[in-house]
């Protein structure tokens, strides 16, 4: 039952779109925007019509930036160390960038591979992963540890193979201060499987 009028209920509406909001914290979002217009809503709409304008994706390995190539890729320090890490989404790739895994360069593949969804290889960017791989040493696979990111991964490696290039994974395992009776068993057993020398 509306509560306001069509502008703020189609507002609610939009906001509950996105990740990390229902229907109940869309609406306590867009109230707490009408009662600071002046200081949250006027702002935010002035900053998204100018992100609109200048957010593009990177031509080369699919983040998100206002440059074309991104900030990344023009980086001439991320070239030295021969990497390329590749993630499923650019959200993935920030996540990397704050936990400061050093100066890479990434590939976003914009999804996997997911055939129950008819996503096949021509429906994320793994051709454009192949045509760069030759110009790294390494290919490091950052995707979910889900059936869809396992089935990605094996793809990759099974087109990658025979061409030199070292690839390799993310670890799996335990997690910096899990407890083991809290951890489920699929994460127990891949740690007992990747364990390590002290």
């Amino acid at each position: 039952m509306a509560s306001g009028g069509p502008e703020i209920e189609q507002l609610i509406q939009l906001m509950a779109r996105l990740p990390g909001f229902g229907p109940r914290s869309a609406r306590r979002a867009v109230l707490q925007l009408i009662k600071k217009k002046e200081q949250l809503m006027i702002p935010l709409s002035a900053a998204l019509d100018r992100a609109v304008v200048a957010v593009k994706s990177c031509e080369i390995c699919g983040n998100v930036d206002t440059i074309s190539p991104c900030s990344i890729c023009s980086d001439p320090r991320r070239a030295e160390s021969g990497m390329l890490i590749v993630v499923e989404d650019v959200a993935d790739l920030w996540a990397l960038e704050r936990a400061g895994v050093g100066a890479v360069k990434y590939h976003v593949l914009g999804g996997v591979l997911s055939p129950l969804d008819g996503v096949g290889p021509d429906d994320i960017t793994i051709e454009a992963l192949l045509a760069r791989a030759p110009d790294f040493t390494e290919i490091v696979l950052a995707v979910n540890a889900t059936v869809e990111g396992q089935t990605t991964a094996h793809y990759i490696t099974d087109r990658l193979a025979g061409s030199g290039i070292k690839i390799t994974r993310l670890a799996h395992g335990v997690p910096v201060g899990g407890e083991l009776d809290y951890l489920d068993e699929g994460t127990l057993s891949q740690a007992l499987r990747a364990r390590t020398n002290i």
